[in-house]
């Protein structure tokens, strides 16, 4: 009889990067070792939608009470299933009232997933006027109510070994029959970065760099970003491309070199190195900020490189773009990273022990 299980997340299925490359895309995985699924997200499809556009508070806020009901009615349901998998909080706004009446009320064993620093404050420019109602600080409490957590890096994993005892460190993986290798020629050397309205902001702060190169490698550099919005840069071309699920690979794949530049900051010692994973995925030269995982998933010179400042940043861009076949090599080291240790096929055996001890005690 197969065991199920019910994901509480913040967004629809498959469109939120947190949970496609987390558990989504593990879904068929649990299912054919007989694990049955119910998603139920707090966004319904037409709030997502909007969720992070500038203004329309009203149609938010709708959104939000619509999900509030439905993880009310949602417990009329909970006997029907053995664990639920919680991603973040179960509610956008307020306290840890839904994780603590499904654990203490209906005591059912509840499974914390978080990739990101969210006991910190960090709310999008656009949700500002909704930032009272966020309760960062709530994350500890999920923990402790929570049977097992599963932290996305070591940082995160130390935070949540304050509040339990059952910590698993399960990062951000890829699925490589989705992200094949790159086989793409550029006339010019094309440095890419992709993220979303929330880390814009981390492209932004790193234009500077890409003029000083501009300017040492003129007419022979192509700069693209990938995102859900684009943002504007004086003095500076930088080619935008809206993200899309449909185009999102064969749109990384153009890239010659990938780039993941990070503030070094407690948000972002938080983050887990997810950029970085898909270029190197595609077999994409990397060059990465040294902040949080990044250190644990690059090796510097080995499988890509790390950058502390503006002069390792330019010094080590231009031994990319001067050199096909050091881009080559570190893009071949990357990938094989990729398959060892960060790709589904290595961490789905995690997920399974998890909830395999969890049902049978």
């Amino acid at each position: 009889m197969p065991r199920n299980i019910l994901f509480l997340t913040p967004y629809p299925n498959n469109q939120a990067p947190s949970q496609r490359f987390r558990f989504e895309q593990y879904f068929d995985v649990f299912r054919q070792n007989d694990l049955s699924i119910t998603q139920q997200s707090f966004l319904d499809d037409s709030t997502w939608k909007i969720f992070y556009k500038k203004g329309v508070l009203h149609k938010k806020v709708w959104g939000i009470f619509k999900g509030i009901m439905r993880r009310h009615l949602i417990m009329f349901k909970l006997h029907k299933f053995d664990v639920i998998f919680i991603h973040r909080e179960a509610c956008f706004i307020g306290p840890a009232y839904f994780e603590w009446i499904y654990s203490k009320v209906f005591r059912k064993k509840i499974i914390f997933d978080f990739d990101d620093a969210i006991w910190l404050r960090d709310v999008s420019e656009a949700n500002n006027k909704l930032a009272w109602l966020k309760r960062s600080e709530k994350t500890s409490t999920i923990i402790s109510y929570s049977t097992a957590t599963i932290a996305g890096n070591k940082y995160l994993a130390d935070y949540a070994s304050n509040f339990s005892k059952q910590v698993t460190v399960i990062p951000t993986t890829i699925d490589l029959s989705y992200h094949y290798a790159k086989a793409s020629e550029n006339h010019k050397v094309v440095i890419g970065w992709t993220g979303s309205v929330t880390t814009n902001r981390h492209f932004e702060m790193f234009v500077p760099i890409l003029k000083k190169l501009a300017s040492k490698y003129p007419n022979q550099l192509d700069f693209r970003t990938i995102s859900n919005k684009e943002t504007l840069h004086e003095g500076i071309l930088v080619n935008y491309i809206k993200w899309s699920k449909e185009n999102e690979i064969a749109d990384l794949a153009q890239f010659d070199i990938g780039i993941m530049p990070l503030p070094n900051d407690e948000w972002a010692k938080g983050k887990c190195g997810f950029k970085g994973l898909q270029y190197m995925s595609l077999g994409i030269p990397t060059v990465m900020s040294p902040v949080g995982v990044n250190t644990e998933i690059i090796q510097d010179g080995k499988n890509g490189f790390l950058a502390n400042n503006e002069s390792e940043w330019i010094d080590k861009l231009s031994k990319l773009i001067e050199s096909k076949a050091l881009c080559k090599e570190l893009g071949l080291a990357g990938r094989h990273t990729i398959i060892e240790k960060y790709s589904v096929e290595a961490n789905k055996q995690k997920y399974l022990n998890l909830f395999s001890n969890l049902m049978n005690h």
